[in-house]
């Protein structure tokens, strides 16, 4: 099996399931509350260990009494749309959002010993941009999940060999709106020519589509019941694949697999399938 380092922040998810989103300065009746691990690094790395593979996390929790589940040191509010699963969310890092350069620095030996560090948006930008200077220097393979969508530093998609975007954080990297297969081929060329080797777009229900290859099919196994943390699982199927040697087409089928299992459950980290459940239902390349 690999060995796959994660950067990224552990917070607790608070979701709420109800009809629909409320209106600003409404109330209104939900059906369901549940408090559970998440983040997105956390949700990756869980995604990644459950596939496999060696999987270490770099991140910062508080000292109290619900470090084990974030809840005083990080939080996520998760609204779920309960006729489609569908969710918006907004996210407070809490102490994770205290990682700094200092912090990653230290890790360095751990970084450099991995076959894939993977990092996201979700903790400090430097931290995120130490961390794949690190990794690139040392030859490991990079993976950014630029989520939350935000402004890039300089020379940062430069240091990725790989880079996966959802439509919304594509068209904030590209300032291409991407709706259909045409438009993300010109999104993934765009990124490609800012320096990222292999770019790669999340496509939802249609599935994820691969540079210099097209449209990987997702994979369909039941009702979607929640599609919080489907990104996260597809990263971590992804890297956890990438990780054993196997090809990037290949690669994406695992995460397009992943993601599939992880919308017919409920919550983030809980959602993510064990590797004999993806196998299962992998797609073999074509």
């Amino acid at each position: 099996m690999g060995k796959v380092v994660i950067l990224g922040v552990f917070v607790a998810d608070t979701a709420y399931r109800a009809a629909r989103m409320p209106r600003m300065g409404e109330t209104i009746l939900g059906n369901s509350f549940s408090l559970g691990p998440g983040g997105k690094g956390s949700n990756q790395s869980v995604a990644c260990a459950r596939m496999g593979a060696e999987t270490h996390i770099i991140s910062k929790l508080g000292a109290d009494d619900f470090a084990k589940l974030a809840l005083d040191t990080g939080a996520a509010y998760i609204f779920i749309e309960e006729g489609t699963g569908d969710n918006a969310i907004i996210i407070a890092p809490g102490a994770a959002a205290l990682i700094d350069i200092d912090d990653i620095n230290s890790h360095a030996e751990l970084i450099k010993s991995a076959d894939n560090f993977v990092t996201q948006l979700e903790q400090p930008m430097v931290a995120a941009m130490r961390g794949l200077e690190i990794a690139r220097g040392a030859g490991v393979t990079t993976l950014l999940n630029p989520a939350p969508a935000a402004h890039l530093p300089d020379g940062m998609l430069a240091l990725c060999d790989y880079i996966t975007p959802n439509e919304t954080e594509c068209e904030s990297l590209t300032g291409i709106a991407v709706s259909t297969e045409a438009e993300a081929a010109l999104a993934c060329e765009a990124l490609h020519e800012l320096g990222v080797v292999t770019p790669i777009i999340t496509m939802g229900e249609r599935g994820a589509f691969l540079y210099g290859h097209g449209l990987v099919p997702a994979v369909k196994v039941g009702p979607v019941v929640e599609t919080t943390g489907a990104g996260d699982a597809f990263n971590g199927g992804f890297a956890a694949a990438l990780s054993e040697g196997l090809s990037t087409l290949e690669a994406v089928r695992y995460g397009c697999a992943t993601a599939g299992i992880s919308v017919t459950k409920s919550g983030t980290a809980p959602s993510m399938p064990k590797r004999g459940a993806v196998e299962a239902i992998i797609q073999p390349a074509s």
